[in-house]
């Protein structure tokens, strides 16, 4: 059945509402909005974005709101990932610039599994409240953390917008704090599925509200949001630093962060939900928010529309079209690093290791856009011109 608008699957216990084709979606992602559509707690349908594929029990790019219940692996293992974007004052860059900014972020901002090498101050991290046994296990390694980019998908870029400024976007998560959190919570949800008889497929493991580590896990996991807007934060002083090295009446404005794996207690159709976002952008009435391309393709601030059958929400980036293996074994070096030379971009492919996070491994961002129209309205366009990524 189509509507209009999207896709809409009825074979469910309830209904899958597609912002993409059902031929575009991977057999695997498919397979997992089902198995999300048939859980007894998951309410009115489940929501999946344009830019959905295959992830570890729930797909990335999908929305399912609970009754009752809380999925660690529905919010996933990068707790609070995300995106912030800032604007500058700079109308343009010269190329002799912009590689000496990103040869000082490079200095400042460990990339892929690099920690700093010393601990950071402590007046950077969020203020601890309450019982977080987790967070305080990780605290001292998270001081060596904070401000680093990490590895996969996450980067830094320079950008030149639609409205004339040069922008700077970074995107990154919640580190090993995060990825700690989710496995212990995720552990402990199939320990409590498990001794209650439940037949929920492991991956999508539940904790009850009538359960102590209900509120454990949400206080657990806001920390990790906290943290990585703190991480991102953090990285977007250090670049803007590198900025001012360079270009000394250089000002910024206007600095935007949008988390996409987290979960968050919403009204919905007249009911109070806990609305799990995994690689999905919160898209209010208004809201603004961030939805980038690959690292040869343009990226989007957009404003939400408010959309009720999406939950308010949007894609979170173009999406994967194929796995990190995949892209490593079968595209091709020279092809991805030509493309990105034609159009004068500074990028991050240096041999096939990097193949995972080049261009052709991801879907059309135009498609991606128009396939949710009804979701948000574009802003801003902002065309790379520089890329760090983890």
């Amino acid at each position: 059945m189509c509507t209009n608008k999207h896709t809409i699957i009825e074979s469910e216990n309830i209904p899958i509402k597609l912002w993409l084709k059902k031929e575009q979606m991977d057999e695997g992602a498919l397979q997992q909005a089902r198995n999300l559509a048939n859980l007894p707690f998951a309410f009115k349908h489940i929501a999946i974005m344009p830019d959905t594929h295959q992830g570890y029990g729930m797909p990335i790019g999908a929305v399912l709101a609970t009754k009752g219940v809380i999925i660690p692996n529905a919010v996933g293992v990068d707790i609070g990932c995300g995106m912030c974007s800032l604007r500058t004052n700079l109308t343009a860059i010269d190329t002799d610039d912009l590689k000496e900014i990103v040869k000082r972020i490079r200095a400042t901002v460990p990339v892929g599994f690099e920690p700093h090498a010393t601990a950071q101050d402590e007046s950077l991290m969020p203020v601890r409240k309450g019982h977080l046994p987790i967070v305080e296990q990780e605290y001292d390694n998270a001081l060596y953390q904070i401000g680093t980019l990490g590895s996969g998908n996450h980067f830094i870029e320079i950008q030149q917008g639609s409205d004339g400024y040069i922008w700077i976007m970074v995107h990154s998560g919640s580190r090993n704090i995060g990825f700690t959190v989710a496995n212990h919570y995720h552990q402990i949800a199939s320990k409590l599925n498990t001794a209650d008889g439940e037949h929920v497929t492991s991956d999508l493991a539940y904790i009850p509200e009538s359960s102590e580590y209900f509120e454990l896990y949400k206080n657990e996991m806001n920390y990790c949001l906290a943290f990585a807007l703190a991480n991102r934060t953090l990285m977007m002083e250090r670049v803007k630093t590198a900025f001012k090295q360079v270009l000394a009446e250089v000002e910024f404005a206007d600095f935007i962060n949008k988390p996409h794996n987290f979960a968050a207690e919403e009204e919905h159709f007249g009911e109070t939900v806990i609305v799990h976002r995994k690689g999905a952008t919160r898209a209010r009435q208004g809201e603004w928010g961030m939805i980038p391309g690959s690292q040869g393709t343009r990226s989007f601030l957009v404003t939400g529309k408010g959309e009720a059958q999406s939950f308010n929400s949007c894609a979170h980036g173009a999406g994967r079209i194929m796995s990190r293996a995949q892209a490593r074994k079968t595209l091709d070096v020279k092809t991805e690093v030509k493309a990105l030379k034609e159009q004068g971009i500074l990028h991050a492919i240096r041999s096939r290791k990097d193949l995972d996070e080049a261009p052709g491994s991801y879907k059309d961002i135009d498609e991606v856009m128009n396939n949710q129209q009804d979701l948000v309205d574009v802003q801003i366009e902002l065309q790379p011109l520089a890329v760090i990524k983890g």
